[in-house]
């Protein structure tokens, strides 16, 4: 930081003299320069420092603590934006009015006691305007200001304030449900194929960020042998992994994943150091209670609103409301981005990771209350298949996740339920199963092992016969041309639309090549024939005027 001298070289001698007035300095000497030398000496002495700190008004004491724990320096857009501004008069204006004798904010109590100054800072983004505490002065400020009212304050004073009863009347446990999503889209990630939107309760992007901050995929290829191990854990042991991995990830961005907002330009954003701030925030909450989210955020805005913006730089992220195209830029549109960032870190991650529960007002209604758990509710791991001879497979939540993770590898997806998957077993399932390097035998083990009964030995039949001969059935469906009479599918096959058929079924059918449909009817109509769709599968002559 400048000290006190570099502070004072821009001022005149009228600003001098109000400085030593106020501090009840008498100045001897009359030239500038002889006078500032004279001021800063005077002000350097710790026992005058100290009773002039000390008596400060407490708004002003208040902003140099701000000032002297956050280094000895705030941008001057956050510093003012919470202190007050300094009204911008003249020499002849200041002298004339006195304005100093009756400040309008703790920003302007300290300008004219020399205790802030203002000045340019090189940051990584560029030059930038800062609020600061001129050197000598910031250990002054942390000796008789700082250190008697350190901690105590965080640790008695949690930001905000307990949920009442209504806030908290539609409580919201949280769960590991996000281990199961995460097998699923591992497998599908395995399949190259796009997991079905019902097969997942969390937002696809998240989860894919989940997967990348744990160093399960690479480029969007799942990991094997990271996959392997972190399926094949406890639940427990997983779900910290996750954690583990999200607290300390970069790449991570919960600012880019809130819904309803477009984000343009090159701007960047710390992530990291945002969700630091707010578990910092929460580690100081009582656990165990149920704590008002509207309370919470709101306390930030008034004590910490520039957490993720360090710069205090509020024009230059370039956010747009989807709904109606509004950019978000400026302070007044605080509670839209920092405040609906603190709420997402709090009803995401931290609820999806099981930390936190969260209740509401009303049954389905918006958040208005969270709780820090004391304990976390994993799923058990023990549950059973049930195989059918069909080749049809219902897989409990808690059935292991490694074994449904294989499954969905080797089966078509059917539908599911709240607490179960279920899965098919088909040739192309199967074929598919091979080409990733999969075995018949490692399916057939996992079924006998899982299954909560013996496997049925027609479907055990059916897998083997498929492994050493193929495919030996197939199920078709042909789009199939009825005629009236049999001369009249002679002509046909002599016309043009000849080439339009293919297999004859009988005297009066034929098969119909893929997409000749159309070819077909027209060419029936040139015959003088009048045709339409009989079924989705079938096309039918209902009227013979053959010419």
């Amino acid at each position: 930081m400048p000290n006190l001298d570099q502070s004072l070289s821009h001022s005149d001698l009228g600003h001098l003299r109000i400085v030593a007035a106020l501090w009840g300095v008498e100045l001897t000497a009359s030239d500038l320069e002889e006078v500032r030398r004279e001021l800063c000496a005077a002000l350097l002495d710790p026992r005058l420092a100290e009773e002039v700190l000390t008596t400060l008004p407490a708004e002003a004491r208040t902003a140099l603590v701000a000032l002297a724990e956050a280094g000895g320096r705030l941008p001057w857009a956050s510093f003012t934006r919470r202190f007050g501004e300094i009204r911008p008069v003249g020499p002849a204006r200041r002298d004339r009015e006195q304005v100093y004798l009756q400040p309008v904010s703790p920003a302007e109590t300290l300008f004219y006691r020399a205790l802030l100054g203002r000045a340019f800072f090189d940051t990584p983004s560029g030059p930038q305007e800062f609020a600061y505490v001129p050197d000598e002065f910031l250990r002054l400020v942390t000796q008789y200001l700082l250190h008697p009212q350190t901690t105590q304050t965080t640790e008695e004073a949690p930001l905000g304030r307990p949920a009442s009863p209504r806030e908290r009347e539609h409580p919201r446990p949280a769960s590991d449900r996000i281990l199961d999503d995460l097998t699923t889209l591992l497998a599908a990630l395995r399949l190259k194929i796009e997991p079905p939107s019902h097969h997942l309760r969390y937002p696809l992007p998240v989860l894919m960020a989940f997967l990348e901050a744990a160093n399960l995929i690479q480029k969007g290829e799942p990991r094997p042998e990271a996959v392997r191990t972190f399926l094949e854990a406890d639940r427990l042991t997983a779900l910290k992994t996750l954690n583990n991995a999200w607290r300390e990830s970069r790449s991570f961005n919960e600012l880019r994943q809130l819904p309803g907002l477009v984000f343009e330009g090159t701007w960047e954003n710390d992530p990291l150091a945002a969700r630091r701030f707010l578990l910092d925030v929460l580690r100081h909450l009582p656990r165990g209670q149920w704590w008002s989210l509207n309370a919470f955020v709101k306390a930030i805005k008034e004590t910490h609103p520039d957490f993720q913006r360090p710069a205090g730089e509020y024009d230059s992220w370039f956010i747009r409301r989807a709904a109606d195209g509004v950019y978000l830029r400026g302070f007044d549109h605080w509670d839209d981005v920092d405040g609906a960032l603190i709420r997402y870190l709090i009803t995401g991650p931290l609820f999806w990771l099981g930390w936190i529960d969260l209740a509401s007002a009303s049954p389905g209604g918006d958040i208005t209350a969270f709780k820090i758990n004391e304990t976390r509710r994993i799923a058990p791991e023990n549950g059973k298949l049930t195989v059918t001879s069909e080749g049809r497979i219902h897989a409990p939540r808690a059935v292991p996740r490694v074994t449904r993770y294989l499954l969905a590898r080797f089966c078509e997806w059917g539908e599911e339920t709240e607490e179960e998957y279920r899965y098919h077993i088909t040739p192309r399932s199967l074929q598919r199963a091979r080409a990733q390097g999969l075995k018949v035998n490692t399916l057939l083990a996992l079924l006998a092992k899982h299954a909560s009964a013996e496997l049925p030995p027609s479907l055990v039949k059916a897998i083997r016969r498929w492994e050493q001969r193929g495919n030996e059935a197939r199920l078709e469906r042909r789009l199939i041309l009825r005629l009236s009479r049999p001369e009249v599918l002679d002509e046909l096959r002599r016309s043009q639309a000849g080439r339009y058929l293919g297999e004859v079924l009988g005297p009066t059918a034929v098969v119909v090549k893929e997409g000749a449909a159309a070819q077909i009817f027209s060419a029936l109509t040139s015959l003088g024939l009048l045709a339409e769709d009989a079924t989705e599968s079938d096309i039918i002559v209902r009227e013979d005027n053959h010419k």
